[in-house]
C-alpha cells in the first residue's frame, strides 16, 4: 500500500488535475466525460462551502486514537465522490493525512477492492501507520445504497433518473455526515 499511497496526490492536486481535465481534455474519456468534469467539480465547491465538521463525530475520532492514514481512490466526475470526498478532507485534516488515488490512472489498487465485481467509486482505504489496510468502505452510504437497491429492483417505476436526483438530494441535505459516522465506525 505504500506505493499506491507515494503514487497518490494531495486534494488540492485532485481539484487541479480535474479542472485540466475539464478544460484540455486529452483522452476520448475525459472528453466523453466533460459534463460530469463540470458537474463534480460543482458538486465538490459546494460541499466544501457547506460541510462543517460534526462535533461529536470530531470528539468519536479523538477517543479513537486513530493514527493512520486515510487513502481514497476516485476521481473528479464521480457523483458519489463530489460529496464524500471533500467532507472527509476536511474532516480530517490537520489529524490524520488523506490523499487520493485517481482510478482511471492505475486499474491495480481499485482491482483489489471491487464493489460486486465493479470498480465503483470512491473507495476508502483506511490504513494503520504502516500502510496496511485496516478497513475499506464504499461506494457510498447506507442510504445511497438503498436507494440504488430501490432502483435496480423496480427501474420501470423507480427510474435512474429519479436515482441520480434523489442520491444528489441526500448528499446535499446531509453534507458528509452519514459517510463520516460509517468511516468512524471503521476505524
Amino acid at each position: 500500500m505504500e506505493n499506491y499511497w507515494e503514487k497518490s496526490v494531495s486534494f488540492n492536486k485532485y481539484l487541479e488535475i480535474g479542472k485540466q481535465r475539464l478544460e484540455h481534455p486529452v483522452s476520448h474519456q475525459e472528453i466523453d466525460y466533460k459534463q460530469y468534469y463540470k458537474l463534480g467539480l460543482q458538486r465538490i465547491d459546494r460541499t466544501l462551502k457547506k460541510y462543517i465538521p460534526d462535533e461529536s463525530q470530531l470528539k468519536e475520532l479523538e477517543s479513537k486514537k486513530f493514527d493512520g492514514k486515510i487513502l481514497i481512490i476516485s476521481e473528479v466526475w464521480c457523483g458519489d465522490a463530489s460529496s464524500a470526498v471533500p467532507a472527509l478532507v476536511k474532516f480530517f485534516e490537520d489529524k490524520n493525512e488523506v490523499k487520493i488515488f485517481l482510478r482511471d490512472n492505475d486499474k491495480s489498487l481499485i482491482n483489489q477492492f471491487l464493489t460486486n465485481g465493479t470498480e465503483s467509486i470512491p473507495k476508502v482505504i483506511i490504513l494503520d501507520k504502516d500502510f496496511n489496510v485496516k478497513n475499506s468502505w464504499g461506494p457510498r452510504p447506507k442510504y445511497g445504497k438503498e436507494l440504488l437497491m430501490k432502483y435496480k429492483t423496480a427501474p420501470e417505476v423507480y427510474t435512474k433518473d429519479q436515482f441520480y436526483n434523489d442520491l444528489q438530494i441526500y448528499y446535499a441535505k446531509n453534507r458528509g455526515k452519514d459517510v463520516i459516522q460509517e468511516i468512524l465506525e471503521l476505524l
